[in-house]
């Protein structure tokens, strides 16, 4: 095999592996960040979100980081999405957000324009 073919095959490989492992769904804000279901009152920065009911796997989502990713709309707020991604850490349970991830205001305005309110994102674990 080629050194070409090798690199290709590699690269189709690597692709799947990395959509295979994101998941898609919706984000909405909050802006508090304690205290938190994980750390208490433990500040971890504003570079956080909660997770709703699905991944919080009896706090074993505590600590996890997602990328996120904007890829769209979820209402009819014209131009939602930024360009880029943002990382989160986990440190809440958000059982009755509207959401897959309740991101900090900080991590939601990185990533979509705040009017949006809710968006549709990729989130990546790392």
């Amino acid at each position: 095999m080629s050194m070409r073919a090798v690199l290709f095959v590699s690269f189709v490989i690597s692709l799947i592996f990395y959509v295979a492992n994101a998941d898609t769904g919706f984000a909405v804000y909050h802006n508090h960040r304690t205290p938190s279901a994980c750390y208490g009152s433990q500040d971890n920065g504003p570079w956080i979100t909660g997770v709703s009911n699905g991944h919080w796997k009896n706090r074993g989502a505590c600590g996890r980081y997602f990328k996120v990713t904007c890829i769209g709309g979820a209402n009819l707020a014209p131009h939602p999405c930024k360009r880029g991604s943002v990382t989160v850490k986990v440190t809440d349970l958000c059982s009755s957000c509207a959401g897959d991830l309740n991101l900090s205001q900080e991590a939601f305005i990185a990533i979509a324009d705040l009017r949006a309110g809710k968006v549709r994102v990729r989130y990546d674990p790392l």
